[in-house]
């Protein structure tokens, strides 16, 4: 059986009684609100057809507050199936097991789940542990309930222990993502048995809330279901952390006015509102006992404000908005505290304003600011979201993918691309691994895409770079990308971005292109590890190491026939200049305007007004000399392209520029340097006022982001 036994007097136990106790009388969801009364009227046996069986009233209640116009008949009977068929079992406690499927499904009910959720809750051990059938369930309850009891039997038969992990989870994984409520069921399976796992040995106590920590609470996280991730996270702190977990208890026990400083706090919040004229509710809401424990790492002493948060619940979005503005004015704001969850919601749906305030007398509160609809999904997450499949019509196939797994249309979207990179995965312990350090990342950042395409964000894990962002978005497609632009400047992929940086990913247009080994290093998350993984073993020929520094390759000179340059004339006092010709440094082509000096020889050189070298040479004494162009239109330019290297660039950039007729009279392209190439071209111009629209064809080549004038200095002489 799946279900742990009941000691009353474990950490555990007390860890959620302390809870409870401290969640009285605020907006949080009380999950522990199943007396023993009801739970010992399970075995009373029958009711009769004309009203629920009394066990399951709180069950009902529950419900109804969520769901008014629920039919409760179904749960009934569903009741009964599981009482029946579990009769003569029982818990290790000695308590009739049906009190656990009784408890899951309260559990779910105070998060305000659907019926057919429930309905599948009290049958979710019936297939595995009794001799009820998938098909007796589907008779009696339809294919919905019976899809959701069979995905909870194969979690149930996934063995957590270390050679088995990394093949099984899988099988968990698929499940959420065919149906989230999965899921929920086994969270909420998963906390009654922390409450109730006292009678267990030391050694296994830790190993399962070892995987409650590693996996289960992570997966809650994720899926937003904050009133069961956080009485998870207590119960195993308890339970691995027992000498820390002491100290916070007593650390909250020795502060009892701590409630009282944040409710006087609260009264002058709801004063400030109420004059304003706006609407709100202004709630305590008490910190859990790991929350507190990291705010005493955090901050060393705690003062009694730091034991709770303000909560301000209103009626609509713009009232968010209006509450935090009346905030800031009348109190002094902590800016560096300041959060936006509601214009970029969360990956896990979560969406509320946060901010911290000070008093006059020094005290310093942090306030949540959300709409009653947005905390009742920061609290339930996707069991807020009700039935995927509802509104469907019946004749409609419920949308599969192509192993035949139905899909989940409501299911967040870290989810879907978690189940695309697990296909991907070379090997099960890669995927185990890449797993796990995905779901131990607490923090993370949004970037904002250029191109406006929805969805306009990106979720990433703080430290992700231009690589992560790239797979994020366009998936297997990212092995063509070229580079990037981070807040409209260009970058290279190996960029670490930052919360709120706008990025816009450049991609190659053929399909050649692919990642090179040093992505990996740059690559954070783990469906681009995995991605590129895959793409270089399939391609092996591009993962040989590169050239050692100690045999840097050359550089690339491609040497062309020479053309004569534009026709230039210089005006000298007495004798005429032993020639006249371009500076190398900025090579002038009619019409730039130039200026001259004379050189070593008799030789006059020709630079644009605006390069470089005409200060410098001023600077020396040297007195320009009067030039001017002939009337010969054609030209000698030198041309610098800046780009991202991709196999076929030095060909395609050659073809634009012989569309127009010039010659290449030398080439030279610079080693990779962060995947970034140098490309310098000499070039004989029939016609010198074509060169911008040459140079604005260079730039349309796929892959080159910038083309300019030479402006390097040559020295001067």
């Amino acid at each position: 059986m799946s279900a742990e036994a009941t000691n009353p007097v474990s950490a555990a136990e007390a860890a959620t009684t302390d809870v409870a106790v401290r969640r009285r009388g605020r907006a949080r969801i009380d999950l522990r609100r199943l007396g023993r009364a009801a739970l010992l009227g399970a075995t009373a046996g029958p009711a009769p057809r004309d009203r629920l069986p009394d066990a399951i009233g709180h069950v009902a209640e529950a419900h109804r507050a969520h769901h008014p116009e629920a039919d409760l008949s179904v749960l009934g009977r569903a009741y009964v199936l599981a009482e029946s068929s579990h009769r003569g079992q029982f818990r290790k406690s000695g308590e009739a097991y049906i009190t656990h499927p009784l408890a899951v499904t309260l559990i779910l009910a105070e998060l305000g789940a659907e019926t057919t959720t429930l309905t599948a809750s009290l049958l979710h051990d019936t297939v595995e542990d009794t001799e009820v059938t998938l098909d007796q369930v589907r008779r009696e309850f339809g294919d919905e309930v019976a899809y959701l009891v069979d995905g909870v039997t194969k979690v149930e038969k996934i063995d957590y222990g270390a050679a088995a992990e990394p093949e099984t989870f899988r099988k968990m994984l698929v499940a959420t993502g065919s149906d989230v409520r999965v899921m929920s069921i086994k969270l909420a399976d998963r906390l009654h048995n922390m409450r109730t796992l006292g009678v267990m040995r030391p050694e296994k106590q830790a190993r399962i809330a070892k995987v409650t920590r590693d996996v289960l609470i992570p997966l809650a996280e994720r899926l937003g279901v904050q009133a069961l991730k956080t009485e998870l996270e207590d119960l195993v702190f308890a339970i691995l952390h027992p000498e820390e977990y002491e100290t916070t208890r007593a650390l909250v026990a020795d502060h009892p006015g701590a409630a009282d400083e944040l409710g006087a706090f609260a009264e002058q919040v709801t004063a400030v509102l109420r004059e304003a004229d706006v609407g709100a509710e202004v709630l305590v809401r008490p910190r859990h006992f790991v929350s507190v424990h990291r705010i005493r790492l955090k901050r060393g002493e705690l003062r009694g404000c730091d034991f709770g948060r303000l909560l301000v619940l209103v009626a609509e979005d713009a009232d968010c908005y209006a509450v935090l503005g009346e905030l800031h004015t009348c109190f002094t704001p902590v800016i560096s505290e300041f959060k936006d969850f509601i214009a970029a919601p969360k990956f896990n749906l979560y969406q509320s304003l946060h901010t911290a305030i000070a008093a006059p007398d020094g005290a310093v509160a942090e306030v949540l600011i959300r709409t009653h609809r947005m905390h009742k999904v920061a609290e339930a997450g996707v069991v807020a979201l009700g039935n995927p499949h509802v509104g469907q019509e019946p004749d409609t196939a419920v949308p599969q993918t192509d192993d035949g797994e139905r899909v989940d249309p409501t299911r967040p979207g870290w989810l879907s691309r978690l189940l695309d990179w697990q296909q991907s995965a070379p090997d099960p312990d890669t995927f185990w691994t890449s797993l796990r350090a995905d779901l131990a990342e607490d923090d993370e950042i949004t970037v904002f895409r250029a191109d406006g395409s929805a969805p306009g964000t990106i979720s990433l894990p703080a430290g992700a770079s231009c690589v992560d962002a790239a797979y994020a978005q366009h998936g297997e497609a990212a092995h063509a990308c070229l580079g990037a632009r981070v807040n409209g400047r260009l970058a290279p992929l190996s960029t670490v971005l930052g919360d709120g940086d706008t990025v816009q990913l450049l991609l190659a247009q053929d399909t050649v292109s692919g990642p090179s080994p040093e992505w990996l290093d740059h690559a954070r998350t783990p469906a681009a590890r995995i991605a590129i993984t895959g793409w270089l073993r399939a391609h092996p020929e591009s993962a040989a190491p590169p050239a050692a520094p100690s045999d840097p390759r050359p550089q690339v000179s491609v040497p062309a026939e020479r053309r004569s340059g534009p026709e230039l004339h210089a005006e000298l006092d007495g004798e005429p200049p032993a020639a006249v010709r371009p500076a190398g440094c900025c090579t002038p082509v009619p019409p730039d305007e130039i200026t001259g000096f004379l050189v070593r020889g008799g030789t006059v050189t020709v630079h644009r007004a605006r390069c470089s070298a005409v200060e410098a040479m001023r600077g020396l004494g040297r007195e320009p000399v009067t030039v001017r162009w002939g009337d010969t239109p054609q030209g000698r330019v030198t041309l610098v392209a800046e780009s991202f290297g991709r196999p076929g660039l030095l060909a395609d950039l050659t073809e634009a520029i012989a569309t127009f007729g010039a010659a290449v009279v030398s080439a030279n392209v610079e080693p990779p340097s962060e995947q970034r190439v140098r490309h310098t071209y000499t070039l004989h111009l029939p016609d010198a006022a074509g060169l911008a629209a040459l140079m604005r064809a260079m730039r349309d080549v796929p892959g080159v982001y910038d083309v300019s004038r030479a402006r390097h200095s040559r020295g001067l002489s």
